[in-house]
């Protein structure tokens, strides 16, 4: 899988377009949760990266969406201090991309971009090395942060994989539990499984069912949504400007499992290269979802931020002379789709 940064897209009264803003997860360039902090970019051109902000508020304002997931390490937020405090330096710059998507108008997701783990060991797992509380913790620490901003959404982790789901989704209690309990009662909280949190492998690997047991700690589930992603290359990885399907065969297995049991998911990582396959399906698997919005609150695309246009999958726009240009697979099938 590819380490994420930016998505940007919509989210509104039927399904949502978003998209990814990447940079501040560079520096967790791997699916193991191992930290580089010289791998850190981030996408604000007061500290010498993609103008971020620029980005967002061309795709509100040109291309009609509302929503951008916002990826960071973990440790990156701390210091690289495994359960300390917020730093105060780090988590300012990030606050500063966070401020810019909410000052469009915009959902911003705030994303712990980590893969269940912490270098390389597993929270809640891998003997006890990262605990439940350490993760709590810093949960706790940025929903307080956002507690009063009703456009923030709490994505707990990016793409966990290889772990024991049960296990982990009583580490995703601990995170909801400390969300809540921090004052933001309200937004959005994104639970995901385990295998990538794949669409495909949401029910078989038993995610759907572990997660369906996270609650708010009023025993409610209200805004408690599922986390999934989906690729339309060959294997799934999200590595390929080709697509080989438009996925709506896992997606709508998916839709019959969250009518059944009253649930909603959001398909917070998709994507095409700006390629004729990917023309054909990415906007027929968007154009699906529009038709299922009442179980797929809406989907990000991948990538923008602080990824060049030469990435495979980029939807970073250029800019030039007062004027912004998208890719194509963002003409073709992120604006305007919803």
């Amino acid at each position: 899988m590819l380490v994420k940064s930016l998505f940007i897209g919509l989210l509104a009264p039927g399904a949502a377009a978003k998209v990814w803003l990447a940079g501040f997860d560079f520096g967790c360039g791997n699916t193991e949760g191992i930290y580089t902090a010289s791998g850190v970019t981030v996408p604000l051109l007061s500290h010498g990266g993609a103008d971020g902000a620029g980005q967002m508020s061309h795709f509100v304002n040109n291309d009609g969406l509302n929503v951008f997931r916002l990826p960071v390490c973990w440790q990156y937020l701390v210091g690289n201090t495994l359960g300390a405090t917020l730093d105060a330096t780090n988590f300012g710059i990030y606050d500063q991309l966070v401020q810019a998507c909410l000052s469009t108008g915009a959902y911003c997701v705030v994303d712990i971009h980590n893969y269940a783990r912490w270098n390389n060991q597993i929270i809640g797992q891998s003997g006890g090395a990262v605990t439940n509380n350490q993760f709590a913790s810093v949960w706790y620490q940025i929903a307080a942060k956002y507690a009063g901003s009703s456009k923030v959404i709490f994505g707990v982790m990016n793409e966990p994989h290889d772990l024991d789901i049960t296990t982990w989704a009583t580490s995703v209690q601990w995170a909801v539990t400390s969300i809540r309990n921090a004052g933001a009662t309200s937004q959005m909280v994104l639970l995901p499984g385990t295998s990538y949190t794949s669409v495909g492998g949401f029910i078989s690997d038993g995610s759907a069912s572990a997660l369906s047991a996270v609650k708010n700690p009023d025993g409610s589930t209200t805004n408690l949504i599922f986390d999934v992603h989906q690729y339309l290359d060959s294997d799934g990885s999200g590595t390929s400007t080709q697509c080989t399907t438009n996925g709506v065969s896992n997606l709508s297995t998916l839709a019959t499992w969250l009518r059944s049991n009253g649930r909603q998911a959001f398909l917070t990582e998709t994507g095409g290269g700006s390629t004729s396959s990917c023309y054909t399906d990415l906007c027929a698997e968007l154009d699906w979802m529009n038709y299922n919005a009442d179980v797929y609150l809406g989907w990000i695309g991948w990538a923008a931020g602080s990824f060049a246009t030469s990435y495979a999958l980029s939807e970073t726009p250029t800019y030039a002379n007062g004027v912004w240009t998208d890719t194509g697979i963002v003409t073709n099938c992120v604006a305007g789709k919803f």
